[in-house]
């Protein structure tokens, strides 16, 4: 008998049978698999299906509870007889509006138990369905059903106290008149209504954190928080404002202290959205993943700045030379931006919906996504299923950017501190920093850091503020015209707003010659240069920033001697025990001022002076935090021969503008990210461990001539302040030798010469850790007893003796 051929239709509540249905092999369900088990409770239909249930249920207890309150007189002789007789009899006839069955539900809810408090069940069935049918939020569950248990209680109780008429009884219902006949039993009426009273506000506590203090009209002052290399400073509590509906999906919105909206806002009730309701469906739509869009509130500037002068209450005030120096005006800034975010909802959404349709042509399925709107990137920080590795999404970069159309796309996976994956997307209208609003913001005005520099604004529209002193260096780079002079410009224009010329100094090296030209103008007031130099304070000369280096050397170390002296570990201490006048100025000890050293163009120093340069620059970099010589470099070339190994151990804090490749973004930040920024600014700041993307302030070179005019033509000290003078290598010696007089060094100096064969300073200083003066006492040392020869310009000396035992005699005579 021939076998007949059936397709059999396959049941969603059943499990798999072992017989094939002829296309597919058979599937054995393994014991005890609680998964096929219960297949049924985890099946979508199911769960769509008791939403509607709940729906359903709701709309009948809403009706049959809104017809008890004007028919329960006339119904309630119905419920004299029993239940079979009244669902059974076609003789009782009810008036409510669902007939015996609404009557049945509404007296049996509100007479019986509950009273009018009823209806919050009514609530808590339908927000249920809702969630559950259409994945919405109307309130969290958890927060409603919490809250709505306490009221069905509380509410029942209270109702009864209050209402003691017999005929209206119901609306407390037999459960709170019942409770409140024993609690009056029990505590008196007066203890009844203390209770409830008192109740209301534990709750009140409990959910909401009420505050009970008097008010006071206290100036509230903002709150500090100090980072290693930042500061941020909270932002007064925003409000939230809603933007308009979208059709499937659920934004979370937080708006601005002054109620400012987004592009296209319309004013509605306020909520908020807390939870996310999950679903484990791999055909989920993208419409359904929710949207939270954070923007921060826009910091006000103020119309007048202020510098810090010296808050040390003490005698001795290191600005009263120049007592009468004004600080620049906010005046003389100009304001760029609209200092408003530009991004409409249209595009958030746009942008949203795209990502998760290309993560979801990957199979790579979202849970949430919350966009942070900044100046001129978007902040995308989603949330993947369960499951899905993050590898996957990072390798999707290009895949986004070509769907967004857009350049500048970047994912950090995850975002450091938060279990989120971050997609930065540039803004199609980006909008411009002005340094005005930097400068004149609160955050800038209260810093009290030491060397105060605003950079800009974060992804989250937040101005950021950094200590340089605590940096301790700096290093910009990136590729031509993406910004880094206008970087350098505001740097310094933040240290002129915030310092007195008697706190600082700059030493400016411009290879360039067109970069730093305006700031000669204060070279009376904030530039130091070297002794006998005519010439204008901005270095421009190979042969003179070597010098400069090195002079630079000799303060570190004399300032290191003045700290060893004052015993203290610091140049913000020793100041202070200064200005307290516990050091002699006699015994020469004076104020010292922070010293910047800014290098517009490194490349070019080291290609001309090489190692001249760089090794006291690293010596620098290594040395110098202490006694407050800071060093800025920057430079348009990131390779690594340019930022070398030595360079980098001593700047942890690194800026790249944008770049041309991932090559030079990990010579600049040891990270790729740089290849992937918008340029006019956009910068990635390294502090060692964390990477923050900023939109750098911007300040036109007009300002700068504007704030230097300002400086300049104020009263100031009568030359520039003036370095430690440099000795020379063959500026002295010639003479006779003394061997009485020899350095303690000099027979080991004299191996090392005829060793490498080398007569130069700047050997003795790297093999033997020296400084460069005593180093250039020990060559001429070494020319006066004939073992090197006479110096040569820019040439090592010659070394006359050959080898070590040529030496060894040569030095008996000396002994």
């Amino acid at each position: 008998m021939a076998k007949k051929n059936s397709i059999k239709e396959e049941n969603p509540f059943t499990e798999p049978k072992e017989e094939s249905d002829g296309f597919t092999d058979p599937v054995k369900p393994k014991k005890g698999d609680g998964k096929v088990r219960f297949a049924f409770f985890k099946d979508e239909r199911t769960h769509k299906v008791f939403g509607l249930l709940l729906l359903f249920l709701s709309i009948v207890m809403m009706v049959s509870f809104t017809s008890f309150i004007f028919t329960w007189k006339v119904d309630d002789d119905i419920f004299s007889r029993s239940w079979n007789e009244i669902f059974s009899s076609r003789d009782i006839h009810a008036e409510n509006w669902l007939g015996r069955i609404g009557a049945v539900i509404s007296h049996q809810f509100i007479k019986d138990w509950f009273g009018v408090s009823s209806f919050l069940i009514v609530f808590l069935l339908f927000i249920t369905g809702v969630r559950i049918v259409l994945n919405a939020v109307i309130y969290p569950l958890s927060k409603a059903y919490s809250y709505c248990f306490f009221f069905l209680v509380w509410g029942s109780i209270t109702l009864s106290y209050l209402i003691r008429d017999h005929d209206y009884l119901f609306i407390g219902g037999a459960f709170g008149y019942e409770l409140n006949i024993w609690l009056e039993g029990v505590v008196g009426m007066v203890g009844t209504g203390f209770i409830l009273f008192f109740s209301m506000l534990i709750f009140l506590v409990i959910a909401f954190n009420i505050n009970f203090k008097l008010p006071q009209r206290v100036k509230p002052e903002p709150a500090l928080v100090n980072d290693e290399f930042s500061e941020v400073i909270p932002v007064p509590k925003a409000k939230k404002a809603n933007l308009p509906k979208q059709k499937d999906l659920d934004m979370e919105i937080v708006g601005n202290e002054e109620g400012e909206q987004l592009k296209g806002e319309k004013d509605e009730e306020e909520h908020s959205i807390e939870e996310t309701f999950i679903k484990k469906d791999k055909n989920k739509k993208m419409d359904h993943v929710p949207l939270a869009i954070e923007t921060v509130a826009v910091e006000e500037v103020v119309s007048e700045v202020k510098g810090t002068r010296n808050t040390i209450d003490t005698p001795y005030d290191p600005t009263l030379e120049l007592s009468h120096y004004i600080f620049p005006t906010i005046d003389l800034l100009e304001n760029y931006g609209s200092n408003k975010i530009q991004v409409n909802n249209e595009e958030l959404v746009e942008n949203k919906n795209k990502i998760v349709e290309t993560l979801g042509h990957y199979d790579i399925r979202i849970d949430k996504i919350k966009a942070t709107v900044g100046p001129t990137i978007t902040l995308y920080e989603i949330v993947p299923a369960a499951g899905i590795r993050i590898a996957k999404i990072k390798n999707l970069e290009d895949d986004i950017a070509l769907s967004l159309s857009a350049l500048g796309i970047r994912i950090i996976a995850p975002i450091p501190g938060k279990g989120t994956i971050g997609i930065e997307v540039p803004n199609s209208k980006p909008d411009t920093v002005s340094m005005r609003s930097i400068i004149g913001s609160e955050k800038f005005q209260n810093s009290d850091y030491d060397l105060p520099i605003g950079l800009g604004k974060t992804i989250s529209n937040e101005v950021f503020v950094a200590d340089l002193a605590k940096m301790p260096h700096l290093l910009m780079a990136g590729a031509t015209g993406q910004g880094k002079s206008v970087g350098l410009n505001a740097v310094l224009v933040s240290l002129l707003y915030k310092k007195h010329p008697s706190q600082i100094k700059f030493v400016l090296v411009d290879p360039k010659k067109v970069e730093l030209t305006l700031f000669k103008k204060i070279e009376r007031h904030f530039l130091a240069k070297l002794p006998g130099d005519d010439e204008d304070a901005i270095i421009t000369d190979t042969k003179k920033v070597i010098k400069t280096l090195n002079s630079l050397c000799l303060e570190m170390d004399h300032r290191y001697d003045l700290l060893k002296d004052a015993q203290v570990r610091n140049i913000k201490e020793y100041n202070a025990k200064f200005i307290q006048r516990k050091l002699n100025p006699n015994e020469g000890h004076h104020f010292l001022p922070y010293i910047i050293l800014v290098i517009d163009e490194f490349a070019d120093l080291i290609m001309t002076a090489g190692k001249e340069v760089e090794l006291p620059i690293a010596r620098l970099a290594q040395l110098a935090r202490a006694i407050g010589i800071h060093l800025i470099i920057a430079t348009q070339r990131p390779s690594v021969n340019i930022i070398t190994g030595t360079i980098k151990a001593n700047f942890p804090a690194r800026i790249a503008f944008r770049v041309t490749s991932k090559i030079d973004s990990r010579t600049i930040l040891d990270y790729g990210g740089a290849d992937q920024l918008v340029g006019r600014g956009d910068m990635l700041l390294s502090t060692g461990a964390d990477l923050i993307r900023l939109q750098c302030a911007f300040v036109d070179t007009p300002e700068v001539e504007k704030i230097t005019d300002f400086i300049g033509n104020q009263h100031g000290y009568p030359d520039a302040f003036r370095l430690p003078e440099v000795y020379e290598e063959g500026q002295e010696g010639g003479g006779d030798f003394n061997a009485s007089e020899k350095d303690s060094m000099f027979d080991e100096a004299a191996y090392i010469i005829v060793q490498h064969q080398q007569g130069s300073a700047s050997l003795l200083q790297r093999k033997l850790k020296l400084g460069y003066n005593r180093a250039g006492r020990i060559i001429d040392q070494l020319e006066n007893a004939g073992i090197i020869g006479p110096f040569e310009g820019s040439k090592a000396r010659e070394v006359l003796i050959k080898d070590q035992m040529s030496l060894e005699d040569h030095l008996k005579k000396y002994k």
